[in-house]
């Protein structure tokens, strides 16, 4: 969900206004996805059901990361700089988190779903977690798995000049996510040898991607490598599958914008993400149920729609705020939630008053610790991202 900003901008400065709507929105889909975790256990009676605040939030994530993404890597035109700027800004904060987990494991333990093991270790340096069958070692870090996807293919799309058919990638991902789910249940190929034979291929790619020797085949072999995991090793493949054609649609919005594009791509989406799970074979949540998940899905739309109707309208700055400091929240709450319950312990029983309280004290904590990891860990790495990218700038892939 990206979940991670993907505009330059200055860390000094407020979001210009054309690009603080995008900010606002991460803001926004950030403490959706915060909420979605921090109700059930500080306040389930105020836990909505007839959405999903979780899917919400991380839809509109994609949706952003869609129609931010590719064409950062089109303006620039360079894959070289666009890796470099992606490492910088997403691993540093995301191996802080799992070594805080990690270091926290006498007290809280890391979660079964983590193989323990070398598997583990192989899907973490891909972030393919979900995609090789390997959980996070925090809860939120599969989401990660479809964003790294996603570069994967977009990078592929580019090098081959096929960058632009955004709109048809989108029907086709989301047509593929309702054959998906009639034909899969689950994983048709898991075990520990995927996440070691994905992790060598995605570490030699991106050598060459980078590097720029045998750039367009590297680059090809890791897209088709994104999409047979997507299909063949997610967890629930059709949701996957859907994602994607969820980030594909918020690229064939901003090309409409750019007048190079029509919308009926994205409305076509939209009805096949709304019956991807239908008639799926795995779709027993309650967050699919038709009713829940179409509202989930119309509501991330209309919140989009939204925030591009205000753009170039000065926002509320805590939404800005928010959004800029939205990747740390997103990684770090739900730790920090863990180790809050763990001290306070079980709260679902407890008088409404001191719910309150520890919700509050629990959500202070949680956005004082994201803005730290902001500043500390995120910001200076990012401005160490770019000034590698200027160095390595140049090549046009």
């Amino acid at each position: 969900m990206s979940i991670a900003p993907a505009t330059p901008q200055s860390s000094t400065t407020p979001a210009p206004a054309r690009l603080a709507w995008l900010d606002a929105l991460r803001g926004i889909g950030a403490l959706a996805v915060v909420a979605e975790h921090l109700l059930p256990w500080f306040l389930p009676a105020l836990r909505p059901y007839w959405f999903n605040l979780g899917v919400y939030g991380i839809l509109v994530f994609f949706l952003v990361s869609g129609y931010i993404i590719p064409t950062s890597l089109e303006r620039h035109g360079d894959v070289r700089a666009f890796w470099v700027s992606r490492v910088f800004r997403l691993y540093p904060l995301y191996l802080a988190v799992a070594a805080l987990v990690l270091a926290a494991a006498w007290w809280v333990p890391v979660r079964e779903e983590v193989p323990r093991d070398g598997a583990a270790v192989a899907g973490h340096v891909t972030m393919l977690l979900d995609v090789v069958g390997v959980g996070g070692v925090a809860d939120t870090m599969w989401t990660l798995s479809y964003e790294m996807v996603f570069y994967l293919i977009v990078t592929a799309l580019f090098v081959t000049r096929q960058h632009e058919r955004s709109g048809l990638f989108a029907v086709l991902f989301a047509a593929g996510s309702v054959i998906v789910g009639l034909l899969l249940a689950g994983a048709l190929v898991d075990g520990g040898w995927l996440a070691y034979a994905s992790g060598a291929v995605f570490v030699a790619g991106l050598a060459c991607v980078i590097s720029g020797r045998f750039r367009t085949q590297a680059a090809c072999v890791l897209g088709l490598m994104a999409v047979a995991l997507l299909i063949l090793g997610g967890r629930v493949p059709w949701m996957g599958v859907a994602v994607l054609s969820v980030m594909f649609a918020g690229t064939a919005i901003q090309r409409w914008e750019r007048g190079t594009g029509g919308l009926w791509p994205v409305a076509a989406t939209a009805a096949l993400v709304a019956l991807a799970p239908v008639w799926a074979i795995e779709s027993g949540w309650w967050w699919v149920e038709p009713d829940v998940w179409i509202t989930t899905i119309v509501l991330a739309g209309v919140t989009f729609a939204g925030g591009m109707a205000l753009r170039g309208r000065r926002l509320p700055r805590v939404l800005t705020w928010l959004g800029l400091i939205s990747y740390s929240l997103y990684l770090v709450h739900h730790p920090l939630l863990k180790y809050f319950v763990e001290v306070s312990g079980d709260l679902r029983r407890s008088p409404l008053p001191l719910q309150l309280g520890l919700a509050v004290l629990a959500m202070t904590l949680i956005l004082l610790a994201s803005a730290l990891a902001y500043r500390f860990i995120e910001k200076p790495m990012q401005a160490f991202g770019r000034r590698r990218r200027w160095r390595t700038s140049g090549s046009t892939g």
